[in-house]
């Protein structure tokens, strides 16, 4: 049987891939260069999602310290980059999930607002670098999610409507993308969701595992 989505768009940090540790490792350096005390990597779990700069700007604001960002931005991303690879993980069955769907000939992409240039090594190193067909970083386009410019970008790149994909994705940012987007989402229950209530969301599927990705009816 075919599969009911023609193309199946992935976001990347909280659904695919465990970066929390290491994206609060690079902030954690950064607010020391300040002078400030570290954070709590639960804390920098809410804050993840929204860009890089808008992950700065979080953490700043809630330690009270009046910075340049011009000037903070820079340094964090050295430590954005050394910290890439430090400890990521893949989700618990991420891989098994793109090779069924990769065997269903269902073209894989990814729309994250990591910034475009960490994204193919951060894969590479985890072994998925050749699943996708598309990725499309938060700088790839002046939008990032939650705008749905991102995803009808990826959708017409297939040559498909938005409304004929699917999105997945674990966050408030990529429900409300999808939903700009008028794009089917999935979401899982595992990732950094940051107060989005995934019970009363309007998903296709909330799951708690990505193997049970291949398995859904449209």
């Amino acid at each position: 049987m075919s599969y009911p989505y023609p193309l199946v768009v992935f976001d990347l940090d909280g659904t695919l891939v465990d970066s929390a540790a290491d994206i609060a490792e690079a902030l954690n350096r950064t607010l020391e260069e300040l002078g400030v005390a570290r954070v709590a990597e639960a804390t920098v779990l809410g804050w993840i999602g929204d860009g890089v700069r808008r992950l700065v700007e979080q953490a700043v604001e809630a330690v009270g310290l009046p910075v340049d960002m011009a000037a903070v931005m820079p340094r964090f991303m050295v430590h954005y980059g050394e910290c890439l690879l430090r400890s990521p993980q893949l989700f618990t069955g991420v891989p098994e999930a793109l090779a069924q769907l990769r065997e269903r000939n269902v073209p894989l992409a990814i729309c994250t607002n990591k910034p475009a240039a960490l994204v193919p090594p951060l894969l590479q190193h985890l072994g998925i670098g050749d699943a996708f067909a598309q990725v499309l970083g938060g700088d790839s386009l002046p939008q990032r999610k939650p705008s749905g410019e991102p995803l009808r970008h990826i959708a017409a790149h297939f040559g498909l409507a938005p409304a004929q994909c699917l999105m997945v994705g674990d966050s408030i940012t990529d429900y409300r993308a999808a939903r700009d987007a008028g794009m089917p989402i999935a979401l899982v229950r595992y990732g950094y969701p940051r107060g989005l209530d995934l019970d009363d969301s309007d998903a296709v599927a909330v799951i708690d595992d990505l193997r049970d990705l291949p398995g859904l009816a449209a």
